[in-house]
């Protein structure tokens, strides 16, 4: 049966209270990563069939992105409610069972939480509809008038994360047009009114039941976003520190301090870890205060092209960032919403912004790959927590889907110019030689055959599958198992300074403790290793002792 209460703490959960400092966290995007019922949709059944992969794999804990229940207008970010789990996905009872049996294993659970929004399902908002304009009930949104002599116009000039107008006129039960609502996203999420006391405390309510069912942490999206400044004015022409009407303004702090204090009510370390995107380090680093946030996601390095400066000026940036609320960094090649590494590294521009995707991007997929694996181990040397997108361990592409099975509303928002981010989202291969590879199983509970999974994978993929990269020690995965294992041996490895090295400009080295170096070249030609006693590991073999082009070295020198 499902808890109906809080459960006596795991040990695993208490063991060490700084585990989140260095630990190795692989994203888990439930809908493509494992199906246990040839529905053609991942589940956490599918999940809990592969724990020992992932425990092989040598990973410290698994984010999950939303798998509560969802119409799907945005992968699962519009919520319809926070105490069950998405039929497709299983059940609260496959959740809590999940989050026990990956324990066992010395592996955490962090969920998403979506404080900006809902879905327009959630009975929170229908309720708001039915009520009508003025009502109690839509206090907890931002209803507002529409400007122009009839309210035809939107109620101010903000831009959608999505592009295009944020407001959604609504209709009176009478057939006229009514208010118009609030969606910095897509129109099935409606945005929530922080100021209202509903919304706070619903909020920690849920943060408590999960905590309560053994989640380590709590993954809080576009968590800068939330408070709104209470008149909704429009964009000023230069708006100061704190001072955008609905980004990271100061009032926002008071969110994240109460939940932090939620957090430390429980035994063992409940980690907050924020999706902060914002270009200012010192208003990126008061979240991280230590009376908030623990963490938050690092989007500047995967930003930024295969260039030395530019990597050694992103490092530098948010070690800087951290130092003064003495937080860790965390470091990440991919996610759900970005080109993957192996495809992006690839092209003439290796760059990531959202702005510039588009379909029909040349890129050389053996460059590409080269550059990942040397990005694994880089990022994997440096200080602070690691964060790995499911598939990334595969070294998979992105994938160019046909326009019509595409879903995310970010491609259909553009008017069809950007590919949207389904590519990054393609079901995982594990074996065989042809789709599913394994995703699926060959044949329901029913007997009758599987279905199709949800997005198509490519032929190409049967090279890329878990079972045949297990069989080649050349392989993306292998080099992934290794590096994950060194690093947990290697003390000097994970939280703790470094120290840069000085080198040729298109080459980064640098220690970690006192006897290992990780040396990247990014030059067109290789070069000379310094003195060392032995090598750990490398992303590609060496040519005659030098590293090559494009690779990544961790080395034992002497003390």
């Amino acid at each position: 049966m499902p808890l109906t209460g809080a459960r006596p703490v795991p040990p695993a959960l208490t063991e060490d209270p700084l585990w989140w400092r260095s630990a190795v966290i692989y994203q888990v995007y439930v809908r493509s990563f494992a199906d246990s019922d040839g529905d053609g949709t991942g589940d956490l059944r599918g999940v809990r069939s592969r724990l020992g992969y992932l425990k092989e794999l040598g990973v410290d804990a698994l984010w999950f992105n939303p798998w509560y229940p969802s119409p799907l207008a945005d992968g699962g970010y519009d919520v319809a409610d926070y105490r069950d789990i998405h039929p497709a996905f299983g059940t609260l009872e496959d959740a809590e069972q999940l989050i026990a049996e990956a324990l066992e294993l010395g592996i955490r659970t962090i969920i998403d939480v979506v404080p900006n929004h809902i879905s327009d399902q959630h009975p929170w908002f229908q309720a708001a509809l039915e009520a009508g304009p003025g009502s109690p009930e839509r206090e907890r949104f931002w209803f507002r008038p529409g400007r122009g002599e009839h309210g035809e116009e939107p109620p101010n000039e903000w831009v959608s994360e999505f592009k295009g107008v944020p407001w959604t006129r609504t209709t009176n039960p009478d057939g006229t047009p009514g208010d118009w609502y609030l969606h910095l996203f897509t129109p099935e999420q409606p945005d929530l009114n922080w100021n209202h006391p509903d919304v706070r405390r619903e909020h920690e309510d849920i943060l408590r039941f999960w905590f309560d069912r053994g989640v380590a942490g709590v993954r809080i999206d576009s968590a800068a976003q939330v408070m709104k400044h209470p008149d909704l004015p429009d964009y000023p022409e230069q708006a100061g520190p704190g001072e955008h009407p609905h980004i990271d303004r100061d009032e926002v702090h008071e969110v994240y301090r109460a939940w932090r204090r939620i957090a430390d009510e429980y035994d063992g370390t409940r980690v907050l870890v924020g999706e902060v995107w914002l270009p200012d380090a010192e208003r990126f680093a008061a979240y991280l205060r230590p009376d908030e946030m623990h963490t938050a996601f690092n989007f500047d390095f995967m930003s930024r092209a295969w260039d030395a400066s530019e990597l050694r000026a992103s490092i530098d940036l948010m070690l800087a960032a951290h130092a003064p609320v003495g937080a860790p960094s965390t470091w990440v090649l991919s996610n759900h919403d970005v080109t993957r590494a192996v495809t992006r590294y690839g092209r003439e521009d290796s760059s990531f912004a959202f702005a510039k995707k588009r379909f029909d991007t040349p890129t050389d997929l053996e460059l590409g790959s080269r550059r990942a694996r040397a990005a694994a181990l880089l990022t994997a040397a440096l200080p602070g927590s690691l964060y790995l997108y499911q598939g990334d361990e595969l070294g998979l592409p992105e994938v160019e889907l046909p326009r019509d099975v595409l879903e995310d509303p970010m491609h259909f928002r553009s008017g069809g110019v950007d590919p949207g981010r389904d590519g990054c989202r393609v079901p995982l291969p594990w074996r065989g030689s042809s789709a599913p590879f394994g995703f699926s199983p060959d044949r329901t509970p029913e007997g009758e055959a599987s279905a199709q999974p949800w997005l198509p994978q490519p032929d190409a993929w049967a090279a890329l599958s878990v079972q045949a990269q297990e069989a080649d020690p050349s392989s993306m995965l292998w080099l992934y198992r290794q590096a994950l294992r060194i690093r947990k041996r290697e003390a000097a490895l994970g939280d703790g300074a470094l120290v840069w090295l000085d080198t040729a400009p298109d080459v980064l080295a640098f220690r970690r403790g006192d006897d290992v170096v990780s040396i990247t070249n990014l030059g067109a030609e290789p070069i000379d290793l310094p003195d060392h006693e032995s090598i750990l590991l490398s992303s590609t073999p060496l040519a005659g002792g030098l590293l090559p082009t494009d690779s990544t070295v961790w080395l034992r020198t002497r003390s």
